[in-house]
């Protein structure tokens, strides 16, 4: 009976460990299903990567977007479309050299050279028509008298009458400046003409419109341009002077307006007007070295 009782409490036993074993398993497998659940599959991770890259491509094409649009307002060029016209630009200039240089060894002209040719003789062919017209134009002004040519001959034979006919070196009609009538004097006698053109009745050219001096580098030149409101006649007055010591009367004395145009002409080109009331340089100070209209100025400061 005893032995009977320790086997049915074997059984017992036997079977509450099946059904704990069991218990744990159902625990176990419960487990494993639902950390298959929570963590990602092969494919969940592929779907993430993929959509992580469309993300970060669609953020590239906005900025880029972007910066494109900011360049266009500000009229610059993005880096990519800075590219693009370099790369172009290398292209034209590789095309063009495989041109050239294929031209070259052919003998023959590339376009870009052929344009530069044809521009180059239609240029020049202007220029000889435009000198052949200017020429002709000339040529008949020559043949044609002047209208000023009697006021010319009036001068003249006025100043010789009074002055002598040793104090003129030339007399003609300017046909580039108006068909002025000009005189050239001497030095010596460049004020005593001027005066009589002043005061002669016959004459009376009491306003002085303008004068300047002009480098030659053989010589200097003052030239002065007369007008009478009497006569309502112009006539130009010019005396050439030595270069290496330009010393000329001054007009002031005769014509108050000549102050100015006489330091002009003393400040940039070293011309002395004898007589003058006070002669200073009017526009680059006393302290400035050399004459900057002259042919063969340097400046003092050049670098080198």
């Amino acid at each position: 009976m005893s032995d009977e009782k320790d086997l049915q409490q074997l059984k017992r036993e036997a079977a509450e460990r099946a059904k704990q074993l069991a218990k744990e398993r159902l625990a176990a497998k419960q487990a494993a299903e639902q950390a298959k659940q929570t963590e990602p599959t092969l494919e969940q991770e592929d779907d993430v990567a993929l959509a992580k890259k469309k993300a970060a491509a669609a953020a590239k094409a906005k900025a880029a977007a972007l910066a494109k649009q900011k360049a266009a307002e500000s009229g610059e060029l993005s880096e990519e479309e800075l590219a693009k016209k370099k790369a172009a630009a290398a292209a034209k200039a590789k095309a063009a050299a495989l041109a050239k240089q294929k031209a070259a060894g052919s003998g023959e002209l590339s376009e870009e050279e052929l344009a530069k040719k044809k521009a180059a003789a239609a240029a020049k062919a202007k220029a000889a028509a435009a000198k052949a017209k200017n020429a002709d134009v000339a040529e008949q002004k020559e043949e044609t008298p002047s209208p000023n040519q009697p006021y010319l001959d009036k001068y003249v034979k006025v100043i010789e009458e009074h002055l002598g006919k040793d104090v003129l070196e030339n007399a003609y009609i300017n046909r580039l400046s108006k068909d002025v009538p000009t005189l050239v004097v001497k030095k010596d006698t460049y004020f005593k003409v001027a005066e009589f053109l002043k005061y002669n009745e016959q004459l009376s050219f009491d306003y002085l419109s303008e004068l300047h001096g002009t480098d030659f580098q053989t010589h200097m030149e003052v030239y002065v341009h007369l007008y009478s409101y009497k006569n309502r006649q112009s006539v130009a007055l010019k005396v050439k002077i030595d270069r290496d010591n330009p010393v000329i009367d001054s007009l002031v004395p005769l014509w108050p307006g000549a102050n100015w145009p006489e330091c002009e002409a003393y400040d940039l080109l070293g011309i002395r007007f004898e007589g003058h009331p006070q002669l200073i340089r009017i526009f680059l100070g006393e302290n400035w070295v050399g004459y900057p209209l002259r042919k063969d100025y340097e400046p003092y400061d050049m670098e080198g």
